[in-house]
């Protein structure tokens, strides 16, 4: 009963874009039917869990053409080309963005990015109805992002078990402790730490070094945010990152190949060492 009094929802741009995704989802409902069926019959995709569980920290790269923060970043990006670039480059797993409005992003790209690349595709956006998640594993997602400040203590909990019950891993994004507890008693077996406040964009760097080394043992930590060079990777393997997500600066890199692979490498080192 605390932890649902001590939520209320987000303000800001997360405010406004998870409004507008709420939108979104109740005009999906029309074709739940629909995307039921096809969730029940498009194969799983490969495991973002698996993809980021061994070797050196795992780089998972974003499809971005725009962002609210930094405003137009690769305005004519092709998707696949460019997710194609990241595989070569090293990574892991890419992040395709599909929200519309701010982002620039289609469901459109992660179909094609799925049906291009052999890695994961995560599927970033603002999920705030199990409609969305249904549509994520009809449309061959491996996972999808939950943002722990968007949702209740109890859609929280929903969300995690409707991916569950699909078979559609999901990534779950934090900034306090509060929304890590939260993250943790709901078996969240990827959490995000983001270092940016999407209510107010601001960037803290510290956010990552001061939560993630709290990720148990056994639950996949990715820092996410403000990540540039391979001196940042480093930066967050030291407190025990597993991955690390990089968007804007990647997206609008002039060779995706040759950053992607400056990036890779970073030897990864448990928590608690």
């Amino acid at each position: 009963m605390q932890a649902s009094l001590r939520w209320t929802p987000p303000g800001g741009t997360l405010g406004t874009i998870s409004g507008e995704a709420a939108a979104r989802a109740e005009q999906l409902e029309a074709r739940r039917a629909e995307l039921e069926r096809a969730a029940a019959t498009t194969p799983k995709g490969p495991s973002l869990l698996a993809a980021l569980s061994t070797g050196p920290v795992a780089l998972i790269t974003e499809v971005k053409r725009r962002s609210p923060s930094k405003g137009a970043i690769a305005p004519g990006l092709d998707s696949v080309t460019q997710a194609r670039a990241y595989v070569r480059g090293g990574a892991a797993a890419i992040s395709v963005l599909t929200e519309p409005d701010h982002f620039g992003g289609s469901t459109d790209d992660l179909v094609a990015v799925r049906a291009a690349v052999p890695v994961p595709a995560l599927k970033k956006d603002f999920h705030v109805a199990t409609i969305q998640l249904i549509e994520a594993r009809a449309l061959g997602a491996s996972a999808a992002l939950l943002i722990a400040r968007a949702l209740s203590p109890s859609a929280l909990r929903e969300l995690l078990g409707v991916g569950r019950d699909l078979e559609l891993e999901l990534l779950v994004e934090v900034r306090d402790d509060w929304e890590l507890d939260r993250a943790v008693e709901g078996g969240a077996q990827m959490i995000g730490v983001n270092n940016r406040d999407l209510e107010s964009l601001v960037i803290d760097p510290a956010t990552c070094d001061r939560l993630i080394p709290r990720i148990p043992r056994g639950i996949v930590a990715v820092a996410e945010s403000g990540m540039q060079t391979r001196s940042d990777v480093q930066r967050y393997a030291a407190v025990g990152a597993d991955a690390v997500l990089i968007g804007s600066s990647i997206s609008a890199a002039a060779d995706p190949i040759a950053a992607t692979a400056a990036l890779a490498g970073v030897t990864r080192r448990s928590r608690g060492d």
